[in-house]
């Protein structure tokens, strides 16, 4: 197993070849059937999810590989288009996860609240219901201060998984390399000047770098939602 910190300043392809290297062994270990990816339809997702495919081409050919999303029906329509026509094209088993919009969901106004209801309690739900042994992120390290040490494999629980981030020693500049140089699509936005795609209310277009695209207060949360379920 590749360490983190000793491929964190290595070049693109050392990264690559780590990831895929962790991947095949996931599909080793598990299968194809209990592994999934945790695809928003943004860049890092995506980069995780064609490695993915990459990897199950080599352990298990022709297999379509998992991919679970979460719609808190607060999504971009443009991030949602774009995903659906990827995994048509991708040929990707797409489980979307959401909240029931009967329930009285709370909104953005309490961050803590709208990210439990609309994230974390339909991602648990949703790797119960596919019987998951892992879920691969597409988490960096440099992304925020509170994932900067996470491990490669992650124990998780309610329910217990574990959680995979192949991508972790990337940074944002290598997810746009990989995603350029091997022509992978990405969702028009970024075009458009967002540098990280969230629900629509905590997603601003950036003046200081990739993550002054998300609301601070949703910021000042993550490592508050990572101890409860969330990435």
């Amino acid at each position: 197993m590749h360490d983190t910190h000793a491929t964190a300043g290595a070049a693109l392809e050392t990264k690559v070849a780590a990831s895929l290297d962790l991947l095949h062994r996931l599909a080793l270990d598990h299968g194809p059937r209990r592994v999934a990816v945790a695809w928003s339809g943004g860049k890092d997702s995506t980069a995780a999810l064609a490695l993915w495919r990459a990897a199950l081409a080599q352990t298990h050919p022709g297999v379509r590989p998992l991919a679970l999303s979460l719609d808190t029906h607060l999504k971009f329509p443009e991030v949602l288009a774009f995903r659906d026509a990827l995994a048509r094209d991708w040929g990707v088993e797409l489980h979307v996860a959401a909240p029931d919009p009967d329930e009285g969901l709370p909104g953005p106004a309490d961050k803590a609240a709208c990210c439990t209801a609309r994230k974390i309690e339909p991602l648990r739900a949703g790797i119960a219901r596919l019987g998951l042994a892992v879920l691969a992120t597409g988490l960096r390290g440099d992304e925020h201060a509170s994932r900067a040490d996470r491990p490669l494999l992650e124990p998780r629980t309610d329910p217990y998984h574990l959680q995979a981030n192949p991508l972790l020693a990337w940074t944002e500049l290598d997810v746009w390399a990989y995603t350029l140089d091997a022509g992978l699509p990405y969702c028009p936005l970024y075009d458009a000047g967002y540098a990280s795609l969230g629900c629509v209310p905590c997603t601003l277009l950036p003046d200081d770098g990739e993550r002054s695209g998300r609301h601070p207060d949703k910021e000042a949360l993550l490592e508050q939602l990572h101890s409860l379920g969330y990435f």
